[in-house]
């Protein structure tokens, strides 16, 4: 009862913020004149002078994604060394270590690909100083660069035009008039609910039974905000935010929440702003959060009745549900709720141990990476809806024997080509690394456990690698060399190939002559593209991955029952 009120009630508030903040985002996007003005535009242009930026200087697509790409590989090269030599820099006060070159390897290229994964313990493998200049850093910068990049491909499908704006101008755009305003807001809310802000390092109390404990505070909450605003994830504590210092209430629980989903959803109606068609945006939101809820429902279910395999454990059980894993002051209430909210706008942040869910609980925030379109992160997510939007209208037209046409523009062979790669690469990232790891010995070692967990366990890491996602299932031992340079291989081309390749189908579509709607054409601003939108994207989802499905989860929910 309480999960299908909290449930409705985020719901409820994230669709009342959508408008509003899409409208906002929109206003950035376009370089709309705003009320704020005369505080961002000198911002602004002090940045712009003191990076030789020239805002006013346009890029086409493939300058576009250049720039990216420059951009984010010198923010890793950068970042890497100070990780490698963090134990010789300031604020290192619990004495750590310099990161091993495979860690650090893993760790640039997860937090620079938005997805955060950590095969490390924040409290004591990074110093404060690294938290501050590579951890924050990359949460502002990646969160920055996929906004930025899905503004151009909304251009691109809005506008006929070569040119898809100005990498530099956006990305700082976003930055100061976004990103930096909410996170600022936010800290000071978590600070009031007694999230850490200091840098004391080591701290020893005494506790109530008459014993000293020692505990690590440091910039906690600086990193909390944006962290899930940017559906980041990497938290400053191995426990993520089932700590209390990371996640202290139920306020914090929901507004972290709030704060994953807030973008994302956003996001969708600033698409519907920009190419007009506001009422097509509504159908692809209406449909996602649909499957979101389902999901959301089945994950909550599936935790508080486990089943006679739980309740012969006398941990709990029906009617009180699987606490294994979990917060008490989250329950199996807000718990799989907060893991379904993670995985589907693939923000990675954690508030139980996925590891210890049941079957079919597990099963959920697995398949929401492996479709990674109901809602994902920010700007990535919605280049996925944008691409399997596409997909839609093409097969719907080949069913009717017409060329396929979105938002006025054909879909010709050589944006389909682009789309299918797109699509392809994700299933192919996820399936061939989990196959290499299960038939090598390197890969084995990180399994802790046996027969159809294990290969689940497996199957989150690289979903949650290929998704950005940075989610673990907690038992599985991520920090071995071959782990470290698997999962961020998986990270790089799960980050990278997709963007750059709707990059240029947002290219190609935008230098195309717009047609007016005629009897023929597709509408997709109905109930019927909606049910056919996700019918694509689920059986998609179902032949790439129904089979690991079986042989992990489902396999496993069997044998127990």
């Amino acid at each position: 009862m309480y999960a299908n009120i909290e449930l409705f009630t985020m719901i409820l508030i994230i669709v009342l913020l959508t408008k509003p903040v899409g409208t906002y985002l929109y206003n950035i996007f376009e370089y709309r004149p705003m009320k704020a003005d005369k505080v961002f535009l000198p911002l602004e242009n002090f940045v712009y002078k003191l990076a030789g930026i020239d805002p006013e200087e346009e890029m086409d697509w493939k300058r576009y994604a250049s720039t990216f790409l420059l951009v984010n590989m010198v923010m890793m090269i950068i970042t890497y060394f100070i990780l490698r030599f963090q134990k010789f820099l300031p604020l290192n006060p619990t004495g750590v270590d310099n990161m091993e070159s495979s860690l650090a390897f893993n760790t640039v290229i997860s937090f620079m690909t938005n997805t955060n994964l950590q095969h490390y313990a924040g409290e004591d493998g990074i110093t404060f100083l690294s938290q501050m200049i590579v951890i924050v850093f990359l949460m502002f910068t990646s969160a920055a660069s996929g906004l930025v990049t899905a503004a151009a491909i909304m251009r691109g499908l809005s506008k006929r035009t070569t040119n898809l704006g100005n990498f530099y101008a956006d990305f700082v755009r976003v930055t100061i008039r976004l990103l930096l305003p909410i996170s600022m807001l936010v800290t000071l809310i978590l600070v009031w609910q007694g999230v850490p802000q200091s840098f004391l390092g080591k701290v020893t109390v005494d506790t109530l039974e008459g014993g000293k404990q020692t505990f690590i505070v440091g910039p906690v909450a600086v990193l909390e905000p944006i962290k899930h605003l940017g559906t980041n994830g990497g938290g400053f504590f191995g426990a993520n935010s089932a700590h209390p210092f990371e996640n202290p209430t139920w306020l914090t629980n929901m507004i972290e929440m709030l704060l994953m989903m807030l973008l994302p959803a956003s996001l969708i109606y600033t698409f519907g702003l920009m190419i007009k068609n506001t009422k097509h945006a509504w159908v692809l939101y209406i449909s996602l959060f649909v499957v979101f809820a389902l999901l959301a429902f089945g994950a909550y279910y599936a935790e508080s009745h486990p089943g006679i395999a739980y309740s012969k454990l006398n941990i709990g059980g029906t009617p009180y549900g699987n606490y294994e894993g979990k917060e008490v002051r989250f329950g199996v209430a807000q718990s799989p709720l907060f893991a379904t909210v993670t995985t589907a706008f693939t923000t990675g942040s954690v508030d139980s141990m996925h590891d210890s869910y049941t079957p079919l609980g597990g099963a959920v925030p697995l398949i929401l990476m492996m479709l990674n379109t109901i809602f994902g992160g920010d700007g990535a997510g919605l280049q996925n809806i944008i691409m399997y939007a596409m997909l839609t209208v093409f097969l719907t037209g080949l069913m009717v024997g017409r060329t396929p046409e979105y938002l006025g523009r054909k879909i010709e062979t050589r944006e389909i080509k682009l789309i299918a790669i797109a699509i392809l690469i994700h299933p192919l990232l996820i399936l061939f690394a989990s196959a290499i790891t299960v038939a090598t010995k390197a890969g084995v070692v990180s399994i802790t456990n046996p027969l159809y967990h294990g290969l689940t366990q497996v199957l989150y890491e690289f979903s949650s690698s290929a998704a950005n996602n940075g989610s673990e299932f907690a038992g599985f031992i991520g920090n071995t060399v071959f782990m470290n340079i698997m999962t961020g291989l998986v990270m790089f081309f799960g980050r990278y190939i997709s963007i750059v390749l709707m990059l240029a189908v947002a290219g190609s579509m935008a230098e195309k002559i717009p047609a007016p709607p005629s009897p023929g054409t597709f509408r997709t601003d109905n109930a019927i593209f909606g049910t056919i939108f996700i019918a694509v994207v689920l059986i998609v989802g179902a032949l790439t991955f129904f089979p690991a499905l079986v042989l992990g989860p489902i396999s496993e929910f069997l044998s127990m029952t």
